[in-house]
């Protein structure tokens, strides 16, 4: 279930930066659809015209009609490159003539050299010649003799070229699971399709009867040549071997070398069981050395345990003992009884000794015998094998000699029989070919095919658009979401703001115009992470800042003030900002009187002033200083905000950017928490990082982020849910 929903949302992401992107995606589809259709509709049209021939080898009497055929994978592919060789398409070009009745088709008139076209085409076409040329080797690189001139490469014949042209044109299709070809020929003129078509099988079939006569003939005189020579190497080795066999009389040798290999092969067994027997006859006989005249460890060892008569005598000694004792418990040891039962198992005792030397003295005689065994058959196997070696020095040269013999006939054997094989089959064609198609007439164009074409273009641009989106995604160095915020820095994020796409609305003015919207109720998230964000108390003082210009700080700043003054709050909004402030502009109040003012002590006090029909009090920045950086680190601001603490429930302060100026890191002093506005899609994490490390060095009591400015397609559909359920409650 785990692995399926993080499938899921993997895909959901995918989803939303295709929408995202959207843009991109939809200029790279429509650019290579709109390149495509120019492509398409500016190539000129190709005809093609196709005929199907089927192609077999020649195996005599079996054809098309027998049940079985031999499987020669390579049998087709060679016969394709055939057709498709130069000589082929010569052949058609002499045939038909096209070198001078169909000359226009293929070789373009004279042109004047003067014309821009001729010249621009004539120097394209001689870049690539030569590009393609250059790895080739010229004919004649020696120089001409006292001439100091190379022989180049001699330029192709009008015949020639034209053959080329035809093998481009030129396409070979084997039917699959059958003996069929289809030759295609493709043309800009659909009668010159047709026509060539059905030139190249004739010449194909021309071709090769050409290559089997030609083959046949020369085999033949090689053929011919050679046997006599293998014949005469045949005589030679033939009279040599038969002497040889008459010196050393090799027909009995022969027969022993038969004979001696198994003669070995027996010996080695045998030896091997009585070097067996030998060792475990050994091993008993060092036991029974071992246990000496000690008959109750003899009678132990297997040979002793083992003989019946030995376990006979132990039976009768053990109830003669058994006897012994019941009867000393009834007679003394003098009594007659007890004297009798006494000697009967003494001489049961002399019995097992008997038997026992018996056994000791067999097991003995035993052990000798397989010693004497297998020194007799080491004995005889070494002299069978120096028989054996004698033997094999003779026939190491018979083999040698035979070989020679038997190879020499092998040949002339073979030379003969292809020679009365190529004799009779020398006017047979080796290939059978069938035409089971002539060329049709082509109705239509094969080339290009205008809906694949477009269906393609429409595929590859989507594919285009779609992966430039996810590179820009991931080029894409700016926050984009909570998550990234919260994973990469650890900080809480106290909520996020959707971007206003609806025209003639404010952010400013939006918590008053849409109570219900989504927007609105993202800064009641805020405020609650706000009020939850102390253990003991929520911040009094707080300041609102962020990386950079144009990031919603304003807006955030009073809007929080607003959201925070609906719980029946007295809330102080002070305007920092003494470079650029908006405050009073957002409220068209004016600027005269101020912050700057009282700071620089033109005014013994600061001057409030409420928003009409709100509970918000608003310290405009007043005017521009030509120090903002040393009003804002005086002391008389410090007091300022403590003293306003305590006559209001929240004060909020408006700063300039981090990483433009010092002014918001000196306010992160006089304050109990900051929030940095982070705006979505444009605030960088180099940016980010940079900032929160100053905050982090002035140990700087950071809130949380407030995520500003987010698209609905970042938000993976939070915003969905909101919108529906306020748009139901407004209802």
């Amino acid at each position: 279930m785990d692995d399926g929903g993080e499938q899921e949302v993997n895909l959901r992401e995918y989803y939303f930066v295709i929408l995202k992107r959207k843009n991109i995606v939809l200029t790279l589809l429509a650019a290579v659809f709109i390149l495509t259709l120019i492509v398409t509709f500016s190539t000129t049209p190709v005809y093609t015209s196709s005929s199907q021939v089927v192609i077999e080898r020649n195996r005599g009497s079996v054809g098309l009609d027998s049940q079985f055929s031999i499987y020669d994978p390579d049998f087709l592919e060679t016969q394709s490159a055939i057709i498709m060789s130069a000589k082929v398409a010569r052949r058609v070009v002499d045939n038909l003539r096209l070198a001078t009745a169909y000359r226009q088709y293929f070789l373009p008139t004279k042109e004047d050299p003067s014309s821009f076209f001729s010249s621009l085409r004539k120097g394209i076409g001689d870049f690539f010649r030569n590009l393609f040329d250059s790895g080739k080797k010229t004919v004649g690189s020696g120089d001409k003799a006292g001439s100091g001139l190379s022989l180049g490469r001699e330029p192709l014949s009008e015949e020639d070229s034209i053959a080329a042209m035809i093998q481009g044109g030129l396409a070979v299709k084997p039917v699959k699971n059958t003996k069929i070809v289809e030759i295609s020929y493709s043309d800009k003129h659909p009668a010159m399709a047709k026509l060539v078509a059905d030139a190249v099988v004739k010449a194909y079939m021309d071709e090769i009867l050409d290559m089997k006569l030609t083959t046949s003939r020369y085999a033949l005189q090689w053929m011919t040549a050679k046997a006599e020579d293998e014949r005469k190497k045949l005589d030679v080795s033939e009279n040599a071997l038969q002497q040889y066999m008459r010196a050393n009389d090799l027909v009995t040798v022969e027969n022993k070398l038969a004979i001696y290999p198994q003669k070995l092969t027996d010996f080695s067994s045998q030896l091997s069981k009585a070097q067996a027997d030998k060792k475990s006859l050994e091993d008993v006989f060092n036991q029974i050395k071992a246990a000496g005249s000690n008959i109750s460890q003899l009678v132990n060892i297997p040979v002793f345990a083992s003989n019946p008569v030995l376990g006979s005598l132990r039976d009768a000694i053990f109830k003669a003992r058994q006897n012994i004792k019941e009867l000393s418990t009834k007679y003394g040891a003098r009594h007659p009884i007890m004297v009798k039962a006494n000697d009967e198992l003494g001489e049961l005792l002399n019995q097992q000794q008997s038997e026992i030397n018996r056994v000791i003295a067999t097991t003995k005689n035993s052990y000798e015998l397989a010693k004497s065994q297998e020194s007799n058959l080491q004995e005889l196997l070494t002299t069978t094998k120096n028989e054996l070696l004698n033997l094999n020095e003779k026939f190491i040269q018979y083999s040698i000699m035979k070989r020679d013999v038997d190879s020499n006939r092998v040949v002339y054997e073979a030379l003969t029989a292809s020679i009365k094989k190529e004799g009779a089959t020398e006017q047979s064609q080796s290939v059978n070919v069938w035409v089971m198609q002539n060329a049709s007439y082509p109705g239509a164009p094969s080339k290009p095919n205008t809906k694949r074409n477009l269906v393609l273009g429409l595929i590859l641009g989507m594919m285009a658009g779609i992966g430039t989106a996810f590179l820009v995604e991931y080029l894409d160095n700016t926050v984009k979401s909570e998550m990234d915020l919260e994973n990469r820095y650890g900080h809480t994020v106290l909520g996020t703001v959707e971007q206003v796409k609806e025209e003639g609305k404010s952010i400013e003015s939006y918590v008053l115009q849409q109570p219900l919207s989504p927007i609105t109720e993202s800064y009641r998230l805020i405020r609650s992470g706000l009020l939850l964000s102390s253990a003991e108390h929520p911040p009094k003082t707080i300041l609102v800042t962020s990386m950079g210009a144009k990031e919603g700080k304003t807006s955030t700043t009073l809007n929080i003030g607003r959201i925070l003054s609906q719980k029946d709050n007295k809330v102080l909004i002070i305007d920092c900002d003494l470079r650029r402030p908006r405050i009073h502009s957002i409220f068209a109040m004016d600027n005269e009187k101020g912050l700057t003012t009282y700071l620089t002590g033109n005014l013994n006090e600061a001057s409030i002033r409420k928003v009409p029909g709100e509970e918000i009090y608003v310290i405009s920045s007043g005017p521009i200083p030509p120090n903002p950086a040393e009003l804002i680190g005086s002391r008389r601001l410090k007091v300022l905000v403590e003293k306003m603490a305590e006559n209001f429930d929240f004060v909020l302060l408006d700063s300039p950017p981090i990483q433009s100026v010092t002014d918001a890191l000196a306010l992160t002093q006089i304050v109990d928490g900051t929030i940095v506005v982070v705006r979505a899609g444009k605030t960088t994490y180099e940016m980010l990082q940079s900032g929160l490390k100053k905050l982090t060095d002035i140990r700087c009591h950071l809130l949380g982020f407030v995520l500003n400015g987010q698209s609905k397609s970042n938000n993976k559909g939070y915003y969905y849910g909101y919108t529906t359920y306020y748009a139901k409650d407004s209802e």
